[in-house]
């Protein structure tokens, strides 16, 4: 503790030009503190007289007034520190790799407390007792220890870099500032240091506010991938779930099946076999009597073959199986209603799950408002921005760059380039109309077809009940029921744009695998009035998440 206080107040009485503690401390009339042989020697090599810290001339040489005050204090700082170097000699210790060691010793090298810049030597506890009590060493500029003690003195003129030239930008000697920087803006070394030393702690600040910065991307990832992970397992527990239930449909509908086509062909096999058990038992009389009738027929007793022929006779007179028949079993349409009736299970389970994903799509749901930058002169749209009508009277509005000039479509104000959204538009009452979502650079005033290629995600209805998603090759779209209103989802990252019947609810349609490199626009086309047969409006919907 009494170290850390010794050099904090030895700090506080150093030399600006020496950089060590006052020797001969001198007060000059800007009240600066220099050791009387540095500011001497200062001035000597300046032709002027001026103050090395404020830089204040003076017209003639200034008188120097010795500070009493200072030099009792570096004569008591010098003695503690002496006695701090003496105190502690027991615990010099080897110097270890990467340390400084002490240049005099010979055999074992012990760390170094101080480098000399006058010797260009490096010392130990020991070896620098002489630099605190010898007079002559007392003058020498100590700091602490380094390496490369040459580097630290100026190669041209052999004396300590002890100041900074800032026009060059590189240190320099008191023999520099008169000869090969002269007229440069020169200061101490330390004051430079001291500068240096705040901008890199502004640096050392910054980049640590970057680290942080990072640090906390990196938590978002981490939670982001933690966000993947439990999404991805409840959809493979949904999956599960579900084609688990899929399977035991199909299972019990083979079991039925299976039960089904059994019993039809054990109810036929048990009535083929009562039938040929009344068969075979009237075979068994039939070839009795037939016995009987060959035994009477060559008997000579005549009264015996009058008497048994009447009841031979009626052996002719037996069940007649001529219409009797065993048709196989009809299994038609048996496989045909058992695969009905798991459509059916499908489709509810799908139902499901449509259920599920919309409700989760809505999560994504946004405010969209209609730009009338963008319409077409022909539409009408209303006050709040939600409906588009189409209409017949072209207005007089400017031919901006936004505007559409030949189709009567309308873009949204919102633009999305990252991320997930969804909204929903009403088409009840409407014959024909498109929407879907358009890149930001698409052709506003020419006759574009409407596909991924040109910068559209759509789908349209015509003519009432024809619906088609206008992917790059148009697909028919054959809908169980006609749609009253339409949600739209899209996921940028995803390149995923789905349409939705909310009220049935069905996926109408889905493009995938869509590259989306720029600003995306919700996109609206009312169709024509059509005589007033199609002047129902498209309404964008707030959207109400199902339950």
């Amino acid at each position: 503790m009494a170290a850390a206080n010794c050099l904090l107040s030895e700090n506080q009485f150093l030399c600006s030009i020496c950089l060590d503690v006052f020797i001969d401390p001198v007060t000059t009339p800007c009240g600066h503190n220099f050791c009387k042989s540095c500011i001497t020697t200062y001035w000597n090599v300046n032709v002027q007289w001026k103050c090395p810290m404020c830089k204040k001339l003076f017209t003639t040489k200034p008188e120097l007034h010795v500070n009493t005050f200072i030099s009792e204090m570096v004569a008591q700082f010098r003695e503690e520190a002496q006695h701090e170097v003496s105190s502690s000699s027991s615990e010099q210790r080897v110097s270890k790799p990467g340390e400084v060691s002490c240049d005099v010793c010979t055999g074992t090298k012990l760390k170094a407390l101080k480098s000399c810049l006058v010797c260009l030597v490096s010392y130990c506890e020991t070896h620098l007792e002489p630099h605190l009590t010898v007079s002559g060493l007392k003058r020498h500029q100590l700091i602490d220890p380094v390496e490369n003690l040459e580097g630290r003195m100026c190669m041209k003129h052999d004396k300590p870099l002890e100041l900074f030239c800032k026009t060059d930008q590189t240190c320099v000697c008191m023999l520099c500032t008169v000869l090969d920087h002269k007229a440069h803006d020169v200061v101490p070394l330390r004051e430079e240091y001291d500068g240096k030393k705040a901008e890199l702690r502004k640096t050392e600040a910054e980049i640590q506010q970057m680290i942080q910065k990072r640090r906390l991307k990196i938590e978002e990832i981490k939670q982001s991938v933690r966000l993947s992970k439990e999404n991805a397992d409840r959809e493979i527990a949904e999956g599960f779930q579900v084609f688990t239930s899929l399977m035991e449909s199909v299972e019990r509908g083979l079991d039925e099946l299976i039960k089904t086509i059994e019993e039809k062909q054990k109810t036929t096999e048990q009535l083929t076999e009562v039938f040929i058990d009344e068969l075979e038992q009237e075979i068994s009389e039939l070839m009795k009597k037939s016995t009987e009738v060959e035994q009477l027929s060559r008997s000579e007793d005549h009264l015996q073959l009058l008497q048994r022929f009447p009841s031979l006779q009626s052996a002719s007179t037996t069940n007649d199986w001529t219409e009797v028949s065993v048709p196989p079993a009809s299994y038609e349409g048996t496989v045909v209603r058992a695969v009905a009736q798991l459509e059916e299970t499908l489709s509810e389970e799908m139902k499901k799950l449509i259920e599920a994903e919309l409700k989760r799509v809505q999560q994504y749901a946004v405010d969209v408002t209609l730009d009338p930058d963008t319409a077409h002169p022909n539409l009408i749209l209303s006050d709040d921005g939600k409906q588009v009508n189409p209409g017949d009277v072209r207005k007089t509005l400017p031919d901006n760059p936004e505007r559409f000039s030949l189709n009567p479509c309308v873009l949204g104000k919102q633009s999305f380039s990252s991320g997930r959204f969804y909204y929903e538009v009403e088409v009840t009452g409407k014959t024909e109309w498109d929407f879907g979502v358009a890149r930001e650079s698409i052709n506003r005033k020419e006759d574009i077809p409407l596909s991924p290629e040109d910068g559209y995600w759509t789908i349209w209805l015509r003519k009432r009940m024809k619906y088609k998603a206008l992917n790059d090759r148009p697909v028919c779209l054959f809908l169980k029921s006609k749609p009253k209103k339409v949600g739209v989802f899209v996921d940028y990252e995803e390149g995923v744009v789905s349409f939705y019947d909310v009220d049935a609810p069905a996926l109408i349609y889905c493009f995938t695998s869509c590259s989306f490199t720029e600003k995306l626009f919700p996109y609206f086309n009312p169709g024509r009035n059509d005589g007033g047969k199609n002047s129902a409006p498209l309404i964008i919907t707030p959207v109400n998440q199902t339950e």
